[in-house]
């Protein structure tokens, strides 16, 4: 088999070092070569030819958002993985990597207290992201890796279960693993009097979750904001589960509200899709329509058994237009999505979902 190939940029020794040791200790992983700034990168990687990118944000001479800008126009289909801190600034840096191309970010260890234990959580972190990104890269699927819009493919209506034929109550969305893109460009193509609530749960820490619903929240017709405990939950407003809080539900007289907590993770995770997904399950019963993104793993496929088991439906993002397949692909593998569909199709689906029985939807702004 071959090994996935890496080149390690950062201007930090002591991370080189870390990275390098942690990576060559998998028999699936070679380092290729390190870099200490994005135009020594830039430079090793026609005679290097590596698989994958691990990237600092902040580096002398050119930093990670520069090199991102020269690798989105020299070298769209490689992969690459920032390395951020858990900071606002970080935050902010890392997704604007994303919106540059970045497929992934881990966070740097910090109050770890051993190299132990950094190497333990840049393993735990950075190994399973590399192991999926390189399963799915374009590098080696042959599938460029910045498509992500495909209008001319039909959507692919599988053998699941039976579609509702009544309007749903309320939107679930679950997503990881390119997520921030994702959402970037579902959210922003529903309506402003879309007339369900909107729960979405992204794999993301602290910080990260908040200024990402605030930028989502600067694109979109509907309001979009990280939830707090007690949040309503109404129509035409977006809300999504903070870093390190599962979001559930529960009824208050005639209000639905959110509860947030920190239980145990699922699937690694929290917030979990599943916990999402069988709490709306709960309080919505059938009316749940529920879409599972681009993400690595497979959380949100017990959920998705919930929601048609409930009576509800599961749209899933396909295979060619997600950054990693795993959690789609896990809730297409068990026969529980209706349709899967490339992501520009799928505010349509929901759409169409959502608007039967009413007057047409507009698109009017906030």
């Amino acid at each position: 088999m071959n090994r996935i190939k890496v080149l390690v940029v950062d201007d930090s020794v002591v991370v080189r070092r870390l990275v390098t040791d942690v990576l060559g200790a998998d028999p699936r992983i070679e380092v290729v070569g390190v870099a200490a700034n994005g135009k020594i990168a830039l430079s090793k990687i026609p005679q290097l030819n590596p698989d994958i990118l691990t990237l600092d944000i902040e580096m002398p001479e050119m930093d990670g958002l520069q090199t991102l800008r020269h690798l989105s126009r020299d070298h769209p289909r490689l992969p690459v993985i920032m390395f951020s801190t858990l900071s606002e600034h970080g935050a902010r840096a890392t997704l604007d990597a994303l919106a540059l191309g970045a497929r992934d970010y881990v966070t740097k260890p910090a109050n770890v207290g051993s190299v132990q234990a950094s190497m333990a959580s840049i393993k735990d972190q950075l190994v399973p992201k590399i192991v999926a990104l390189a399963a799915s890269s374009s590098r080696h699927s042959g599938v460029p890796a910045h498509i992500t819009a495909l209008p001319g493919t039909p959507p692919r209506t599988t053998a699941a279960p039976q579609r509702r034929t009544s309007r749903p109550d309320v939107l679930l969305i679950g997503v990881s693993t390119g997520g921030p893109e994702a959402l970037a460009q579902v959210l922003p193509q529903l309506p402003a009097n879309l007339p369900v609530p909107v729960l979405v749960v992204q794999h993301m820490p602290p910080v990260f979750t908040r200024l990402l619903a605030e930028r989502l929240d600067g694109r979109s017709h509907l309001t979009v904001s990280e939830a707090a405990d007690g949040d309503a939950v109404v129509p035409g407003r977006v809300l999504l589960a903070p870093g390190n809080f599962h979001l559930r539900l529960r009824r208050v007289g005639t209000q639905m509200r959110v509860v947030l907590d920190q239980g145990t993770p699922e699937n690694f995770c929290r917030p979990a899709v599943d916990v999402l997904f069988r709490s709306a399950v709960d309080m919505y019963g059938g009316g749940c329509l529920a879409v599972v993104l681009t993400g690595m793993g497979s959380d949100g496929a017990r959920g998705a058994a919930a929601v048609v088991a409930a009576g509800g439906e599961v749209l899933a993002q396909d295979q060619r237009t997600s950054v990693v397949w795993g959690m789609p692909g896990a809730v297409v593998a068990a026969g529980l999505a209706s349709e899967e569909l490339a992501l520009t199709q799928v505010a349509g689906a929901v759409l169409r979902r959502v608007s039967r029985a009413l007057a047409p939807l507009t698109g009017v702004g906030r």
